[in-house]
């Protein structure tokens, strides 16, 4: 391990070690992309435009790349500001990826980052501004949900950046108030691997440990308060929903917007969780309109069944989307796998409609793929919406979409995660003309 100050080979590198270098662009994942003699290094902690003293925490001799925290800053850029948490630096909580950057430049280092994703894996040159969300104070306080580490003493924390070991808090900048005032960072949870916080709109916060609580978890009520809906919606304090308090009404409003759908028109929501963008897309196209909704998690569906009595024309089915199209995510064929005779595919199911008029996509951080994006192509709708949480998700499957013949008409983007590198996309694809 070398002394602070003693020159180290590029090819030398390795865990401990320290280089000066400068801080280049902003790349996918919370950190910059610097070069030492060539070598390049994933630094956290830094901004584009510094030179930093960045201490080697993964990789070594033969590696492609090393990843680094910058541990010193030897020039500031004006962006740079006193992180508010103390948790947040080198070898600290992993939470917080910009918790040293202004939050105006946060925004636009995460809209470089679509711009560039989008640019690499889509060829498309669009210019991004990420929207702020309501419902934060400058970037704190806004996770209604945290789940929280827990330690062989029992203590809850966070985890360390690409680590399981578990750093001790008493507080976390990030979670709602409602969260913290629970007491769960002054508790003992002694047996338990994490403990769930969920402050809803709608009751007092629920604590869950787990895995002593994990199967009954208990049913909270959520709010949503669009121009395009505003309704509660239950929904189990382990499943899936915004964390940021103004995310569900922000999408909700750029999906519709964005769809424009139309009285009497057929809607397929694909990934639907518990009935948000389903429910919204009812009210546009009402009783004479029809949606079917997809979600695999049988949780998520038994309580968005519930959610959306009040309009019988959604209609759900449980099942994984590419298991639905009869396709597998990999592009190839379902239940094509060793064994299965060609020619004999899954059959789509008889649920899913001929054709769709508008599709709204959610799908996972790893994106719907293909094969999934092929076969909603093959429904012909008019417009699109694909809702990202994964800039390189949603690059690739524009991609797909492009070679369909459909147009990226619209791209906003929004601020649902502040402190760290995660953004929220909602892009429009219609039928290009011709």
């Amino acid at each position: 391990m070398s002394q602070p100050h003693e020159p180290v080979l590029a090819d030398d590198l390795t865990v401990g070690d320290e280089v000066e270098v400068d801080a280049g662009p902003i790349a996918h994942g919370g950190f910059v992309i610097a070069r030492h003699e060539g070598r390049v290094l994933f630094v956290r902690h830094a901004i584009p435009g510094e030179r930093v003293r960045a201490r080697i925490t993964e990789g070594g001799p033969g590696d492609r790349f090393l990843r680094a925290d910058a541990v010193e800053v030897l020039g500031a850029t004006p962006e740079r500001v006193t992180p508010p948490c103390p948790y947040a630096g080198p070898g600290l909580c992993g939470g917080c990826d910009f918790q040293h950057v202004a939050l105006p430049e946060q925004r636009r280092l995460k809209a470089a980052v679509v711009e560039e994703q989008l640019r690499r894996l889509a060829h498309v040159d669009r210019e991004v501004v990420v929207e702020p969300v309501p419902g934060d104070t400058e970037g704190l306080r806004w996770r209604t949900r945290t789940e929280f580490a827990v330690d062989g003493d029992g203590r809850a924390g966070m985890r360390r950046h690409r680590s399981h070991d578990v750093l001790p808090v008493d507080d976390c900048l990030i979670a709602g108030e409602r969260v913290i005032g629970t007491g769960v960072l002054h508790g003992t949870w002694v047996g338990e691997k994490v403990v769930d916080v969920v402050a809803p709109s709608e009751g007092p916060p629920v604590v869950v440990r787990v895995p002593s609580d994990e199967l009954e978890a208990p049913v909270v009520t959520e709010a949503v308060a669009a121009q395009a809906l505003s309704r509660d919606f239950d929904v189990s304090a382990r499943g899936f929903w915004q964390v940021h308090p103004g995310a569900a009404a922000t999408f909700v409003d750029a999906v519709v917007d964005g769809l424009r759908p139309r009285e009497g028109e057929r809607c397929l929501d694909l990934y639907a969780g518990v009935g948000v963008f389903a429910s919204a897309l009812a009210e546009a196209v009402g009783p004479t309109g029809q949606v079917v909704a997809v979600e695999s998690d049988a949780t998520a569906v038994a309580q968005a069944r519930l959610n959306v009595e009040r309009t019988p024309w959604v209609h759900y089915v449980q099942g994984r989307v590419d298991h639905v199209f009869g396709v597998e995510s990999t592009g190839r064929v379902a239940g094509s796998r060793r064994g299965r005779r060609r020619g004999a595919p899954r059959r789509p199911h008889s649920d899913l409609p001929p054709s769709a008029d508008v599709v709204v996509l959610d799908p996972p951080r790893t994106g719907a793929g293909r094969a999934v994006v092929e076969a909603v192509v093959a429904l012909s709708p008019r417009a699109l919406a694909y809702v990202a949480c994964d800039p390189a998700a949603m690059a690739r499957d524009t991609a797909y979409l492009l070679e369909r013949g459909y147009a990226l008409t619209s791209l906003r983007a929004f601020d649902a995660f502040p402190m760290t590198h995660h953004v929220e996309c909602v892009a429009i694809f219609e039928q290009a003309e011709g």
